[in-house]
């Protein structure tokens, strides 16, 4: 270890600064927080950042202001902590013992039963009560849809989600003087950890990024760790060197310019869809659907497109929009579409010691139609059976073009080229779009698994291009009828 403190990770925990130097670097928070500090109440259940029994909080500074955000400790591994808060269910402890308003309400409102999610609900409505003082209802259900119950039916959990408020704020001394704490372990430097069991690596620029990943082409990117954390709780994957891009400041912003809205690496999948809903406000559902709060705190939008599975809710409609992905090496940066960045099931375009630095998407265009739809057995949490999304123009009642792209229609997200065409120059109309349907049977060969089977896939992807001409024409009152799942 160093004297620097490039060789440790340092983070807040109640309002003590915890040193970690001796980890493997892909032991996760959950493990740490119950093996070697002996904090139960963050609770195992799935392992994979489904049921919330592990959800704690991150506090971070941004632009001199403390962001609190709720995250799955299970697939969270601990370096990823360095220069941040932690806060458990035990933090919420007062001196006196007085409970915190998220808990004294879900005691009076009998939120909890046998009390193993309790926890994970107490720290998701902790979050929200730091982030929203008036939220509606909508907030306050998608707050808690990243935890599962299986004993209240959720009503008392809402309710004290509601109750909480009307409390007196409570804010703990350490809470208080957070912002200096925090400004006081700000990463600043590269960090290192090593071992035997594995090394780890936090460059603090894209250039050390790439030349962390020239030297080491072999090396396992972590971005948001919501899909490699699984490769490790689910597939006990050894990963011999982690590269963590999350420290490099240059990757974690959006921005606008010549056209294009850029969304970096770093930035996670939370700020991301509120850029890209910002600009194109008909992606608000997929937004909403895509995962819950804790997953979407943590993950990235980047990481989903670079992870190239064939099922990603995002890339339809990414591609319908033509974005492009920016790819940087040592030896400098080359942008592709996102279309051609996909060669085969779960292999992309992406040299050796290459990496994503950014998605560029072209802004909003008046007259454009857009529409994404996701399938999926559940309404919320669930992996679709596929995903579709449409970018249409018109002009006089035709489509003056069409752009249509599909997941979970094929080994990768693609467009579907003899929909296209059959669409060009096509009455928007129930008669105009059947021959595009119908060309949907061409362009695709979906395979039949346990989400679906290839006759459903086929009906429903025809089926959507219906449901977008109902949203969008004067028989749009029709669409409120249709399914939002599978």
């Amino acid at each position: 270890m160093s004297a620097d403190g490039a060789g440790k990770i340092r983070f807040l925990l109640d309002g003590e600064v915890h040193e970690v130097a001796d980890c493997i670097p892909t032991t996760t928070v959950l493990e740490f927080l119950r093996e070697r500090l002996a904090r139960t109440g963050t609770k195992e259940g799935c392992a994979e950042g489904d049921c919330g029994a592990c959800t704690v909080v991150l506090a971070s500074l941004e632009d001199g202001r403390v962001r609190y955000q709720a995250v799955n400790a299970c697939i969270r591994f601990l370096p990823t902590l360095d220069g941040k808060a932690l806060f458990t269910v035990e933090s919420l402890r007062t001196a006196d013992g007085a409970l915190h308003p998220a808990q004294r309400a879900m005691v009076e409102c009998h939120g909890s039963q046998c009390g193993f999610c309790t926890p994970g609900f107490v720290m998701s409505l902790y979050a929200l009560y730091r982030s929203e003082r008036d939220p509606g209802e909508d907030e306050l259900r998608h707050a808690i849809c990243g935890n599962l119950c299986r004993c209240t039916g959720y009503r008392p959990i809402l309710a004290a989600a509601r109750r909480m408020y009307a409390y007196p704020s409570a804010e703990s001394a350490h809470e208080r003087a957070l912002p200096g704490r925090l400004a006081s372990i700000r990463v600043t430097r590269e960090k290192r950890l090593g071992g035997p069991d594995g090394s780890y690596a936090a460059p603090v620029t894209a250039a050390g990024l790439a030349a962390e990943l020239a030297a080491r082409p072999d090396s396992t990117i972590l971005a948001g760790g919501t899909d490699v954390g699984l490769w490790v709780t689910k597939q006990q994957a050894e990963l011999p060197h982690v590269v963590y891009l999350g420290n490099v400041a240059e990757l974690a912003t959006v921005a606008r310019h010549d056209g294009m809205l850029e969304i970096g690496a770093a930035v996670s999948l939370s700020d991301a869809f509120a850029a890209l809903v910002g600009e194109f406000p008909d992606l608000a559902e997929i937004a909403r659907r895509f995962a819950s709060p804790p997953i979407c705190n943590a993950g990235t939008l980047c990481g989903n497109v670079a992870n190239g599975s064939p099922i990603g809710d995002t890339m339809p409609a990414l591609i319908c929009l033509g974005a492009s992905v920016l790819l940087q090496s040592a030896g400098g940066t080359r942008e592709l579409p996102l279309e051609d960045f996909y060669l085969d099931y779960m292999k992309k375009d992406l040299r050796p010691g290459e990496f994503l630095r950014a998605l560029r998407i072209p802004r909003s265009q008046s007259g454009l139609l857009l529409r994404s739809y996701k399938i999926s057995k559940r309404y919320d949490q669930d992996i679709s059976a596929l995903c579709a999304a449409f970018a249409l123009e018109l002009a006089a009642g035709r489509v003056r073009s069409a752009r249509v792209a599909f997941g979970g229609m094929a080994a990768v997200p693609r467009r579907a080229p003899g929909c296209e065409r059959a669409l060009a120059g096509a009455a928007w109309s129930a008669a105009g779009i059947a021959p595009a349907a119908a060309a949907l049977a061409s362009d695709f060969t979906p395979i039949t698994d346990f989400r679906a089977t290839r006759e459903y896939r086929a009906k429903v992807a025809a089926n959507l291009l219906s449901r977008m001409l109902a949203e969008t024409t004067d028989r749009g009152a029709a669409a409120s009828v249709w399914s939002h799942a599978g």
